[in-house]
């Protein structure tokens, strides 16, 4: 059977949530099928590519272009498709993509985002009429209505609230088409459902690579890396450019850290994450410690005392507590952080919303060494059993085979 993986962004290296949940599961499909991953490269991007342990056929790079020009963003406030939309779609990239379709037929194409949606009409038209299948990540429309609820900006709350009207309208188109759509969580799948009855919504949760963050392999990356803190931290692990992790951690480190710092002296708070936002970067001090990115994150989660998910806004569920809970440690978040995670509140990780209920709770986990033992050894079996890329994608080549197998059968002659 033969894929192809389409995506907005390059698939190496692994620095954003978007970019890991597609290298697993475009892995994971390689195992089975013969898979090949067509990704755009933004402009002025290095040119990358996976490790030859990917598995992937090939890999074809387009090269984006511009995006966020001034036209654009008037068109994508002023007309009827959204920002997000016009930043992919150009007709230079329409052909290329035709081109990559005819060069061999193709069963099923996996389209990453709703903001690819415009070539949707480029892929009915390749030989095959190849089966579609869109994976959501996020309902984008929910992400930007929250955002405009929070965003301090006058101006930003109302380009956020025309934007997520935008979104959602298209959504809507989207969901009228395509053969199958999948998204993170029961949640998401019943908010859309909601919305369109009709539509084949299935869901396919994010995972982890759950030997990745063993203890052994832990253990074997602060020895080679030599990065391992003596000193305990409450350590958060997101993309430093995005709104809703520069929000969540300048409001913890506004409202909560003070009470936690002094209560628990020997602790200090480290943020790590890409590309860190200046708000981000003025954050830190002798006990806030903001690291920016780095080849590897399991030296951190070593010297963490718990990880924490203060959220406020965004959508889809959250890799970053997946990985802290493969990593075997204690996770206190918002419950809008946790959403769409099958985690028990108090059994795999502490569940807290505002400042005191928040500094309490990472006072709980600090304070007990008990309770970090418990709610880590429950996180790493919930996570290996569950969420695994490889019980993950189980469901995903389901999705493709079923796609695939009636055009098979409807191509046998009749009375076989």
């Amino acid at each position: 059977m033969r894929l192809l993986y389409f995506t907005a962004h390059q698939i190496w290296p692994i620095n954003t949530g978007a970019r890991l949940r597609d290298y697993q599961l475009a892995r994971q499909l390689a195992a089975r099928f013969s898979v090949t991953f067509v990704e755009m490269r933004h402009a002025g991007e290095e040119h990358t590519m996976p490790p030859d342990g990917s598995g992937l056929t090939s890999v074809v790079t387009l090269d984006k272009g511009r995006t966020y020009s001034a036209f654009k963003i008037l068109r994508g406030l002023a007309g009827p498709t959204p920002l997000t939309v016009l930043n992919c779609w150009s007709l230079r990239l329409a052909s290329e993509l035709a081109d990559v379709l005819q060069s061999r037929q193709f069963d099923t194409v996996q389209i990453e985002g709703m903001q690819l949606m415009k070539y949707l009409p480029v892929i009915r038209k390749a030989p095959g009429c190849p089966a579609t299948v869109v994976d959501w990540h996020n309902i984008e429309s929910e992400l930007m209505w929250r955002y405009a609820k929070t965003a301090g900006n006058p101006l930003k709350r109302v380009a956020a609230w025309r934007m997520a009207k935008l979104i959602e309208r298209a959504e809507n188109r989207l969901l009228d088409t395509c053969d199958t759509h999948i998204v993170t969580s029961e949640r998401e799948r019943q908010k859309l459902l909601a919305r369109h009855p009709g539509a084949n919504i299935q869901v396919i949760p994010n995972g982890v690579d759950a030997g990745y963050y063993s203890p052994k392999q832990i253990a074997e990356a602060c020895r080679r890396t030599g990065q391992c803190d003596s000193r305990r931290t409450i350590l958060f692990v997101g993309s430093m450019d995005y709104h809703a992790n520069i929000d969540a951690v300048t409001w913890f480190s506004r409202a909560v850290w003070p009470e936690i710092a002094r209560n628990h002296p020997d602790v200090k708070f480290t943020i790590v994450g890409r590309d860190p936002a200046p708000e981000v970067r003025a954050l830190a001090s002798d006990r806030i410690d903001v690291i920016g990115t780095v080849d590897d994150v399991r030296p951190f989660y070593a010297s963490a005392v718990a990880v924490v998910v203060p959220l406020r806004s965004g959508s889809g569920t959250r890799l970053k507590i997946l990985e802290a809970m493969a990593a075997g440690v204690a996770v206190v978040s918002t419950r809008l952080g946790a959403e769409g995670i099958d985690a028990e509140n108090d059994v795999h990780l502490l569940l807290a919303d505002g400042g005191p209920e928040i500094a309490a709770a990472v006072g709980r986990v600090v304070s007990s060494a008990e309770t970090r033992a418990r709610l880590s050894a429950a996180a790493r079996a919930f996570v290996v059993s569950r969420y695994d890329w490889t019980v993950v994608s189980e469901q995903l080549c389901r999705i493709h085979c079923d796609l695939v197998r009636p055009r098979q059968l409807s191509s046998f002659p009749k009375g076989l």
